[in-house]
């Protein structure tokens, strides 16, 4: 398990983050509705060619998660652009899956952020995006913030499993519920699916075109959540078609494949 030890005040909200290696810089983003805890097999393993920060998005992972809390993607690359300030970082490589890959998208065609290169895996990009599970919760999120635990915990074991091709171990569905659950978790999770709004994608998707840095798209070629055409499509407008599809993997490619995301760092 990574270890997260340092936290960042973002607008009077903390944010768990954590740096490993040498080398040149490279941050990693995670997606929706995982944590940083998606890199613990890659990161150790990046960190003997850069120096690794990663980090977990506001109201996610060991980061703070309160009642009124905005943990869209419209502050996400805020905190991003954040927190690469205050590493003192200038350019530096970055390597962003799901909800993540729009983090980093958003934050280029919005802030301004540059990247030496950039790797996307499988990321939330173009519309439309959400499943009819999200749309559900959107319109109902205090009813289920009302169930028990046992139906919670039901919801949210299918829920992940759903985003892996090969059936996920107890190991790992324990890193990614774990999060979720008791009071503050359960509520903290339907909170960032009711603000999931694919707005935040239009709002950059005119803007796509060839990217001034090398960059590399990964998509699980048995990926459930956002079809393999919406790679294919993405990969037109940034990297003139360019795309590289993982076999027998789903969304979680880091889970299904991770060696897939090693090499393709490597």
């Amino acid at each position: 398990m990574l270890t997260l030890d340092h936290q960042f005040d973002f607008k009077g909200q903390f944010v768990a983050w954590d740096v490993i290696g040498s080398g040149e810089p490279l941050v990693l983003v995670h997606g929706t509705p995982f944590s940083s805890q998606v890199w613990r097999r890659i990161a150790p393993l990046l960190a003997h060619k850069w120096q690794v920060y990663y980090f977990d998005l506001l109201g996610y992972g060991q980061s703070e998660k309160r009642e009124g809390q905005d943990v869209s993607l419209g502050v996400q690359n805020e905190l991003l652009v954040a927190l690469v300030n205050h590493w003192q970082l200038v350019k530096p490589a970055i390597l962003a899956h799901d909800f993540g890959g729009a983090t980093a998208l958003r934050a280029h065609y919005l802030n301004g952020l540059n990247y030496a290169q950039m790797t996307l895996v499988d990321p939330v990009a173009l519309a439309p995006w959400g499943s009819p599970f999200v749309q559900h919760v959107r319109n109902h999120e205090t009813a289920f913030v009302g169930n028990p635990d046992y139906i919670h915990d039901a919801i949210l074991r299918a829920y992940i499993q759903g985003a892996a091709f090969h059936p996920l171990d107890e190991e790992a569905l324990s890193f990614y519920m774990q999060p979720w659950q008791g009071n503050r978790g359960k509520a903290a999770f339907y909170r960032q699916i009711a603000q999931m709004d694919q707005k935040y994608t239009d709002d950059i998707s005119d803007q796509y075109a060839s990217m001034a840095c090398p960059l590399n798209i990964i998509w699980g070629g048995e990926d459930k959540w956002i079809p393999l055409s919406h790679g294919k499509k993405l990969a037109k407008f940034l990297n003139n078609g360019r795309l590289s599809i993982v076999p027998n993997a789903g969304h979680l490619v880091q889970e299904d494949r991770p060696e897939a995301i090693v090499a393709a760092m490597l």
